[in-house]
């Protein structure tokens, strides 16, 4: 009897391991994530952004194999420059850091107009002619013709999309614009004046983006301009310009300008050869512009044309603001990084300004590299 007695009391602390289990016969947490299946955990884990992704691997060592191998990583765009004679363009990719060519002769006298889901839009001052160019297959879609006196010009989708529509804005007086649109497969822009109720100054130096079903369009002086393509209605925000150190103005401060969409979000780069670039983001609630301190994990591609925005990149990459600028026999991309508040390479001071607005542009990484030289 005596010896049955202490049998049970022994198994006791075996059976109840802490009195919040009691009789319930619940398994402890660690146990469940371990009896999940494999397939299950996958298709969770695979649904995880890049920065969740590596919070979940570090639950376990089962989990950690997980991720690694469900691990979403984007590719950053590319880098395309534009010879100046020739028809050899080169590529070059920041992540890995390696420069490609092709042979693209189709774009001979051709001027940049914006780029955007892996396609060029191009201009041939010649001939007034307009067309969609993808560099990577080398397809054409053709516009109508139009004189683009260098004014920006963009387009809110792929052109083989019903949803293409191509936006330019034009100064006619400190109150008035000229707003033109057009699609693929039309036989002609439309050109409309609207009248501003605050002064737009509408230059070569505008920026666009197009968000969440609107263009947005910078202005030389920092106005914010909205063109609703469903509604054709166009409105100048009454918010304020992005503040700018004073050291900002001086000569071509106007052209180190870049603007940016992430997901609904719109930012703008302001950058001068003496200082370091200053980042804002568009409060849309509160109608103004914040000054950001870190990107948490964004990376920003900036160019004269059309700037990009990438999020869940590679190693180093994140919460950096990349310009389209080579340096060391193009070994390294110029970047900024807001980490550390610096220039990469060192040392060295760029003006966006000097740079030829037309010799580069970012846009989308290839899938095939079998056609590059």
């Amino acid at each position: 009897m005596a010896g049955r007695k202490r049998k049970k009391f022994k198994l006791l602390p075996e059976t109840i391991k802490d009195d919040t289990r009691a009789s319930t016969g619940q398994p402890d947490e660690q146990e469940t994530h371990s009896e999940l299946p494999t397939e299950l955990l996958e298709l969770i884990i695979s649904q995880l952004t890049f920065r969740d992704n590596i919070r979940a691997s570090a639950v376990c060592r089962r989990w950690l194999a997980v991720a690694i191998t469900v691990r979403k990583v984007n590719k950053p765009p590319w880098l395309m420059f534009f010879p100046k004679f020739g028809d050899l363009y080169e590529f070059y990719d920041p992540s890995r850091r390696k420069t490609y060519w092709l042979e693209l002769p189709k774009l001979r006298g051709s001027r940049l107009c914006y780029a955007k889901d892996g396609w060029l839009l191009l201009y041939k001052p010649r001939t007034q002619r307009v067309f969609f160019y993808c560099p990577y297959t080398q397809e054409k879609i053709k516009l109508p013709r139009r004189e683009l006196a260098y004014q920006i010009v963009a387009f809110s989708a792929t052109p083989t999309s019903p949803s293409c529509i191509l936006f330019t804005v034009k100064h006619v007086r400190p109150t008035v614009v000229a707003i033109s649109t057009c699609h693929p497969g039309a036989t002609e822009w439309t050109t409309v004046n609207y009248q501003n109720h605050l002064p737009f100054v509408g230059s070569i130096w505008n920026k666009l983006v197009f968000c969440n079903g609107l263009f947005y369009c910078l202005s030389l002086t920092g106005w914010l301009g909205v063109y609703n393509p469903n509604e054709s209605t166009w409105v100048v925000h009454s918010v304020p310009p992005p503040r700018c150190p004073e050291n900002f103005f001086v000569k071509n401060w106007w052209k180190g300008k870049f603007m940016a969409e992430h997901n609904g979000d719109i930012f703008v780069i302001y950058t001068c050869s003496a200082l370091n670039p200053v980042v804002y983001k568009l409060d849309q609630t509160n109608k103004v512009w914040t000054e950001m301190e870190t990107l948490e994990g964004l990376t920003l591609f900036a160019s004269f044309l059309s700037s990009h925005a990438r999020m869940d990149l590679n190693g180093m990459m994140r919460n950096n603001v990349y310009f389209s600028k080579v340096r060391y026999y193009g070994k390294q991309c110029v970047s900024y990084s807001l980490d550390s508040g610096r220039y990469y390479p060192r040392k060295q001071c760029y003006d966006w300004g000097e740079q030829d607005p037309y010799e580069s542009i970012w846009i989308e990484a290839p899938e095939d590299l079998s056609t590059f030289l």
